[in-house]
Protein backbone atom coordinates (compact mmCIF):
# COMPACT_ATOMS: atom_id res chain seq x y z
CA UNK A 1 0.00 0.00 0.00
CA UNK A 2 1.38 3.40 -0.94
CA UNK A 3 1.68 6.32 1.48
CA UNK A 4 -0.96 8.11 -0.59
CA UNK A 5 -3.47 5.37 0.17
CA UNK A 6 -2.42 5.12 3.81
CA UNK A 7 -2.72 8.87 4.36
CA UNK A 8 -6.07 8.94 2.58
CA UNK A 9 -7.32 6.08 4.77
CA UNK A 10 -6.11 7.84 7.91
CA UNK A 11 -7.92 11.01 6.87
CA UNK A 12 -11.12 9.06 6.23
CA UNK A 13 -10.86 7.21 9.55
CA UNK A 14 -10.32 10.48 11.39
CA UNK A 15 -13.27 12.09 9.63
CA UNK A 16 -15.49 9.12 10.50
CA UNK A 17 -14.65 9.42 14.19
CA UNK A 18 -15.13 13.18 14.14
CA UNK A 19 -18.51 12.84 12.40
CA UNK A 20 -19.67 10.21 14.90
CA UNK A 21 -18.72 12.57 17.72
CA UNK A 22 -19.94 15.87 16.31
CA UNK A 23 -21.68 15.51 12.98
CA UNK A 24 -20.87 17.03 9.61
CA UNK A 25 -20.47 20.57 10.88
CA UNK A 26 -18.70 19.48 14.05
CA UNK A 27 -15.24 19.18 12.51
CA UNK A 28 -12.86 20.96 10.17
CA UNK A 29 -9.74 20.07 8.24
CA UNK A 30 -7.77 21.58 11.12
CA UNK A 31 -9.23 18.89 13.43
CA UNK A 32 -8.20 16.16 11.01
CA UNK A 33 -4.75 17.68 10.62
CA UNK A 34 -4.29 17.53 14.40
CA UNK A 35 -5.32 13.88 14.57
CA UNK A 36 -3.44 12.63 11.50
CA UNK A 37 -0.45 14.94 12.10
CA UNK A 38 -0.37 16.43 8.63
CA UNK A 39 -0.89 19.89 7.20
CA UNK A 40 -4.34 21.01 6.07
CA UNK A 41 -2.91 21.45 2.57
CA UNK A 42 -2.13 17.73 2.52
CA UNK A 43 -5.75 16.93 3.33
CA UNK A 44 -6.87 19.21 0.47
CA UNK A 45 -4.50 17.27 -1.82
CA UNK A 46 -6.42 14.06 -1.08
CA UNK A 47 -9.88 15.61 -0.72
CA UNK A 48 -10.15 19.10 -2.24
CA UNK A 49 -13.29 19.92 -0.25
CA UNK A 50 -15.04 18.70 2.86
CA UNK A 51 -17.91 17.59 0.61
CA UNK A 52 -15.49 15.39 -1.37
CA UNK A 53 -14.13 13.92 1.86
CA UNK A 54 -17.49 13.06 3.41
CA UNK A 55 -18.99 11.84 0.13
CA UNK A 56 -16.05 9.45 -0.25
CA UNK A 57 -16.34 8.38 3.38
CA UNK A 58 -20.05 7.54 3.07
CA UNK A 59 -19.50 5.74 -0.24
CA UNK A 60 -16.78 3.56 1.30
CA UNK A 61 -18.89 3.04 4.42
CA UNK A 62 -21.66 1.64 2.22
CA UNK A 63 -19.20 -0.55 0.30
CA UNK A 64 -17.88 -1.94 3.60
CA UNK A 65 -21.43 -2.60 4.78
CA UNK A 66 -22.25 -4.36 1.50
CA UNK A 67 -19.23 -6.62 1.91
CA UNK A 68 -20.07 -7.29 5.56
CA UNK A 69 -23.67 -8.32 4.89
CA UNK A 70 -22.57 -10.50 1.97
CA UNK A 71 -20.15 -12.29 4.31
CA UNK A 72 -22.84 -12.54 6.96
CA UNK A 73 -25.21 -14.13 4.46
CA UNK A 74 -22.58 -16.71 3.55
CA UNK A 75 -21.80 -17.59 7.16
CA UNK A 76 -25.30 -17.51 8.66
CA UNK A 77 -28.22 -19.10 6.85
CA UNK A 78 -31.19 -18.53 9.16
CA UNK A 79 -32.79 -15.09 8.66
CA UNK A 80 -33.63 -14.67 12.35
CA UNK A 81 -30.02 -15.45 13.25
CA UNK A 82 -28.85 -12.94 10.64
CA UNK A 83 -30.87 -10.22 12.37
CA UNK A 84 -29.47 -11.28 15.76
CA UNK A 85 -25.88 -11.24 14.48
CA UNK A 86 -26.44 -7.82 12.94
CA UNK A 87 -27.87 -6.48 16.21
CA UNK A 88 -25.09 -8.14 18.23
CA UNK A 89 -22.50 -6.51 15.97
CA UNK A 90 -23.82 -3.07 16.83
CA UNK A 91 -24.19 -3.96 20.51
CA UNK A 92 -20.49 -4.92 20.58
CA UNK A 93 -19.44 -1.77 18.71
CA UNK A 94 -21.39 0.38 21.14
CA UNK A 95 -20.06 -1.52 24.17
CA UNK A 96 -16.39 -1.25 23.21
CA UNK A 97 -16.87 2.24 21.68
CA UNK A 98 -15.19 1.13 18.43
CA UNK A 99 -18.21 2.39 16.46
CA UNK A 100 -20.64 3.79 19.00
CA UNK A 101 -22.93 5.17 16.32
CA UNK A 102 -23.59 4.59 12.62
CA UNK A 103 -21.96 7.41 10.69
CA UNK A 104 -24.84 7.44 8.19
CA UNK A 105 -27.44 7.66 10.96
CA UNK A 106 -25.55 10.63 12.37
CA UNK A 107 -25.43 12.30 8.96
CA UNK A 108 -29.10 11.50 8.29
CA UNK A 109 -30.02 13.53 11.36
CA UNK A 110 -28.38 16.50 9.59
CA UNK A 111 -29.87 15.81 6.16
CA UNK A 112 -31.35 19.29 5.53
CA UNK A 113 -27.96 20.91 6.15
CA UNK A 114 -25.82 18.44 4.17
CA UNK A 115 -24.37 19.25 0.76
CA UNK A 116 -26.48 17.51 -1.93
CA UNK A 117 -23.57 15.25 -2.95
CA UNK A 118 -23.29 13.92 0.60
CA UNK A 119 -27.06 13.61 1.04
CA UNK A 120 -27.24 11.42 -2.08
CA UNK A 121 -24.68 9.04 -0.61
CA UNK A 122 -26.45 8.90 2.77
CA UNK A 123 -29.74 8.07 1.04
CA UNK A 124 -27.96 5.38 -0.99
CA UNK A 125 -26.71 3.81 2.24
CA UNK A 126 -30.20 3.69 3.73
CA UNK A 127 -31.67 2.31 0.49
CA UNK A 128 -29.03 -0.41 0.48
CA UNK A 129 -29.67 -1.30 4.13
CA UNK A 130 -33.46 -1.30 3.67
CA UNK A 131 -33.18 -3.49 0.55
CA UNK A 132 -30.93 -5.98 2.33
CA UNK A 133 -33.16 -6.12 5.41
CA UNK A 134 -36.24 -6.52 3.19
CA UNK A 135 -34.63 -9.53 1.51
CA UNK A 136 -33.86 -11.04 4.93
CA UNK A 137 -37.48 -10.44 6.04
CA UNK A 138 -38.89 -11.93 2.81
CA UNK A 139 -36.75 -15.05 3.11
CA UNK A 140 -37.52 -15.41 6.81
CA UNK A 141 -41.25 -15.12 6.17
CA UNK A 142 -41.11 -17.65 3.32
CA UNK A 143 -39.02 -20.13 5.36
CA UNK A 144 -40.99 -19.59 8.57
CA UNK A 145 -37.96 -18.40 10.55
CA UNK A 146 -39.40 -14.92 11.07
CA UNK A 147 -42.83 -13.91 12.28
CA UNK A 148 -43.89 -10.74 10.50
CA UNK A 149 -46.90 -8.64 11.39
CA UNK A 150 -46.51 -6.33 8.36
CA UNK A 151 -45.15 -6.52 4.83
CA UNK A 152 -41.42 -7.41 4.68
CA UNK A 153 -40.47 -3.90 3.51
CA UNK A 154 -42.31 -2.31 6.43
CA UNK A 155 -40.73 -4.79 8.87
CA UNK A 156 -37.30 -4.01 7.40
CA UNK A 157 -37.78 -0.28 7.86
CA UNK A 158 -39.08 -0.82 11.40
CA UNK A 159 -36.11 -3.02 12.29
CA UNK A 160 -33.67 -0.51 10.84
CA UNK A 161 -35.37 2.29 12.79
CA UNK A 162 -35.22 0.19 15.97
CA UNK A 163 -31.49 -0.41 15.56
CA UNK A 164 -30.73 3.24 14.92
CA UNK A 165 -33.11 4.41 17.63
CA UNK A 166 -31.48 2.04 20.11
CA UNK A 167 -28.08 3.50 19.16
CA UNK A 168 -29.41 6.98 19.80
CA UNK A 169 -30.88 6.05 23.17
CA UNK A 170 -27.71 4.27 24.28
CA UNK A 171 -25.78 7.39 23.35
CA UNK A 172 -28.26 9.76 25.02
CA UNK A 173 -28.19 7.82 28.28
CA UNK A 174 -24.47 7.08 28.10
CA UNK A 175 -25.31 3.44 28.78
CA UNK A 176 -24.31 0.88 26.12
CA UNK A 177 -26.61 -1.80 27.56
CA UNK A 178 -29.66 0.33 26.67
CA UNK A 179 -29.12 -0.79 23.06
CA UNK A 180 -29.90 -4.41 23.92
CA UNK A 181 -32.72 -3.50 26.27
CA UNK A 182 -34.48 -1.68 23.43
CA UNK A 183 -33.71 -4.17 20.66
CA UNK A 184 -34.53 -7.38 22.55
CA UNK A 185 -38.34 -6.93 22.32
CA UNK A 186 -38.03 -6.20 18.59
CA UNK A 187 -36.14 -9.44 18.05
CA UNK A 188 -38.59 -11.35 20.27
CA UNK A 189 -41.49 -10.05 18.20
CA UNK A 190 -39.80 -11.26 14.99
CA UNK A 191 -38.85 -14.66 16.44
CA UNK A 192 -40.92 -17.54 15.06
CA UNK A 193 -41.50 -18.68 18.65
CA UNK A 194 -42.12 -15.20 20.01
CA UNK A 195 -39.40 -15.68 22.62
Amino acid sequence: MSNLSTTSDEILASARTLIMNGGYNGFSYADIADVVKIRKASIHHHFPTKTDLVRTLVSRYREDAEAAVAALGQNVQDPFEILKVYADHWASCIEDASRPFCVCAMLASEMPALPPEVAVEVKAFFRFLATWLTSVMERGCKEGSLRLSSEPKVEAEAFMASVHGAMLSARAYGMPDVFGVILTPTLQRLSPTGA
